[in-house]
């Protein structure tokens, strides 16, 4: 079944399940959430549509980047590109629609590391599932790492091993 509010003008904004979140965190711990919202922020240090995270400077920090799906979600991937050359690590939740050009132009040719997630994301207050399949990149000029990761169980697993269920 189809999450029209997912694919509707509604909304482009979609909270990360705090749960998968944390497994990120625990891995890079974020100090940076630069497309939020106050209600649905994942870091202390963050940014709302009111403070445009594209103006701002990321450098240094550790950002976890759920931007706002659409016409805007090039601006973000190319923002993250640039601000981890000016050392940020930036990790991106985003859809994985690699027949974009930013797919190709700047994700495939720059990124650190793709992790293509088996399954949809069910994000925090949406009905259902999203009706895409989504992708962690990570831009990281500060070390090496393998280029192409596959979360080899389904979302929903991951989520229960860590004491999540629906």
């Amino acid at each position: 079944m189809l999450n029209r509010s997912l694919v509707s003008s509604n909304s482009n904004e979609w909270a990360t399940p705090q749960k998968f979140f944390d497994i990120l965190d625990d891995e890079f711990h974020f100090t940076l959430d630069p497309c939020s919202s106050h209600m649905n922020c994942k870091t202390d240090k963050h940014y709302t549509i009111n403070e445009n995270g594209l103006l701002q400077d990321w450098s240094g920090e550790h950002v976890f980047m759920n931007p706002p799906y659409g016409y805007q979600t090039s601006q973000w991937i190319e923002k993250a590109y640039k601000e981890s050359l000016r050392g940020a690590v930036v990790v991106c939740l985003i859809a994985a629609r690699t027949d974009t050009s930013y797919w190709h132009d700047i994700i495939f040719r720059h990124a650190a590391q793709i992790r293509f997630i088996r399954g949809k994301i069910k994000f925090d207050g949406a009905a259902w599932n999203a009706p895409f399949a989504s992708a962690v990149v990570v831009f990281d000029n500060s070390k090496a790492y393998k280029r192409l990761m596959f979360f080899d169980m389904p979302v929903s697993k991951m989520m229960k091993m860590v004491g999540v269920t629906d």
